[in-house]
């Protein structure tokens, strides 16, 4: 009898430590890497889950999205650029607009506390109503977008698998964007192969990684290399005053947000403009081109009544080299983030 027992006791609990060890970290499927900070999105407001990020991505590459239906996300973020406009200084929309800032990268948002250069969206489940209403990009409204969508029934089957029934509304149609756009992970890098032990820089790269610090990591800081700060790094002005016209402070006027580095070197053109299209001509202008127009010029960019960051050629190469270790290829080759 005690036997009996004990292999009972033993079966319930290697069921319960099964049970545990094959349960996702989050929810239904998002795990967070381990070396992350804490995931600032709502998981619990907006559960994670494997048939609503599979919603959102047909929604993301979904031209029905715009007016005439035309554009989708995808078309202003692009998988082999980062999600961001390959070759494109500035977003190009519906019939043929040009806006007047460059698309920005999608990676990493379920830790991004504002969105945009000007960081005008504080929650990622409005983050798709700006684009999709904005005249130059795609020029429709929500309540439109849901009415082209009813008629497919396609997405009557996959709103009932996501959400547990087919009904369509202006929260799941968020939702289901958001829980893709989070899905979109990159960690993958040489860089983090090379945090994990798991492969070694060359000695070009680790020189640019100890220079990146010097120089660099005051704003490319972490793990994600951004502290999500806004901030004025001295390119000639225009009419655009960036943080100012979200938070009409005037110390932000002609300040946008410090981007991520991840994926740098296939992000390009560079600036909340699209003004370089290379990663010299950046690191040329940090070192050279820094100007003081304004009186809201980072204090980083004025040290020793000089502007900019010192910088030589050499330095310069081997600091773009290290950049090159943030490339994550499995991230951009990954078919879950891929057009169907």
């Amino acid at each position: 009898m005690k036997k009996f027992y004990y292999i009972i006791l033993v079966f319930f609990f290697l069921q319960c430590t099964k049970e545990e060890n094959t349960k996702p970290d989050i929810d239904n499927g998002f795990v967070a890497p381990t070396n992350f900070p804490a995931v600032r999105y709502n998981l619990i407001e907006n559960p994670y889950s494997n048939e609503k990020r599979e919603l959102g991505r047909k929604l993301f590459y979904d031209a029905r999205l715009s007016r005439d239906n035309t554009i989708s996300c995808g078309s202003c973020h692009q998988q082999v650029a980062s999600f961001a406009h390959a070759g494109h200084r500035v977003s190009h929309g519906i019939d043929n607009k040009l806006g007047t800032r460059n698309s920005p990268t999608l990676f990493n948002l379920a830790w991004q506390p504002l969105f945009f250069w000007d960081g005008g969206v504080g929650d990622l489940d409005l983050f798709h109503v700006n684009p999709i209403q904005n005249p130059v990009e795609m020029d429709e409204t929500i309540p439109a977008v849901i009415d082209k969508l009813k008629t497919d029934n396609n997405y009557l089957t996959l709103f009932n698998k996501a959400f547990g029934t087919s009904e369509m509304t202006a929260i799941r149609f968020n939702q289901a964007l958001s829980t893709f756009l989070i899905s979109m992970v990159s960690n993958q890098s040489k860089y983090d192969e090379y945090l994990a032990g798991k492969t070694t820089l060359t000695s070009t790269e680790q020189a640019g990684l100890d220079l990146f610090n010097q120089k660099c990591a005051s704003c490319h800081t972490g793990i994600l290399f951004t502290d999500f700060s806004f901030r004025n790094n001295g390119l000639s002005t225009t009419s655009d005053l960036g943080r100012f016209r979200v938070s009409v402070i005037a110390t932000d006027s002609f300040k946008f947000k410090v981007p991520s580095l991840r994926n740098i070197e296939k992000s390009s053109p560079y600036m909340h403009d699209g003004r370089f299209n290379t990663l010299d001509e950046v690191l040329n202008h940090y070192s050279n081109s820094v100007v003081n127009t304004t009186t809201t010029l980072d204090t980083i960019l004025q040290r020793n009544n000089t502007l900019g960051i010192p910088m030589t050629n050499d330095e310069k190469t081997k600091i773009i080299s290290f950049l090159k270790t943030l490339t994550d290829n499995k991230f951009l080759n990954d078919s879950r983030f891929s057009e169907f």
